[in-house]
């Protein structure tokens, strides 16, 4: 018996970087729909013969040019509400990396812009992406990575 599924995977890097006490964030601005000329974390779709810590890795330097190893890059958790894109049912792996310094950035591929903006300070998100975020703040301030 042969099953399929109608589901897509994405992964998602939350970059936090600590600069002059101040926790920041990494975000892109999106260059196609949905969210055209929204704000959201890099990441995108994973290809059918890479990992999905891989595919992290990947679409980061990509969209911002940061390049970090996978031992940089933690597991945060997978989002997966059947609404999260309005393109199909998709689900999400996130992963979470610190970095001592706001890193020079550089938007490319599906990002128009790559920015660093202040945790207290946030545009508006696409997809469910507050919500990611607000996941890693809890795990980065109980664990301090």
């Amino acid at each position: 018996m042969s099953i399929s599924q109608p589901i897509n995977i994405t992964a998602d890097a939350v970059i936090f970087s600590r600069e002059n006490q101040e926790l920041n964030l990494l975000l892109i601005k999106r260059k196609n729909k949905p969210f055209k000329n929204h704000w959201a974390l890099p990441g995108g779709f994973v290809d059918a013969d890479e990992l999905v810590v891989k595919a992290c890795q990947r679409e980061l330097k990509e969209e911002t040019h940061l390049e970090l190893n996978s031992d940089q890059l933690k597991f945060l958790g997978y989002y997966d509400k059947q609404d999260r894109d309005p393109r199909s049912r998709t689900i999400a792996f996130a992963f979470l990396a610190v970095i001592d310094n706001n890193t020079k950035v550089k938007a490319d591929d599906d990002a128009v812009e790559a920015q660093w903006f202040n945790l207290q300070n946030l545009p508006e998100l696409a997809f469910d992406h507050l919500e990611v975020i607000n996941d890693a703040q809890k795990i980065y301030q109980t664990k301090i990575l």
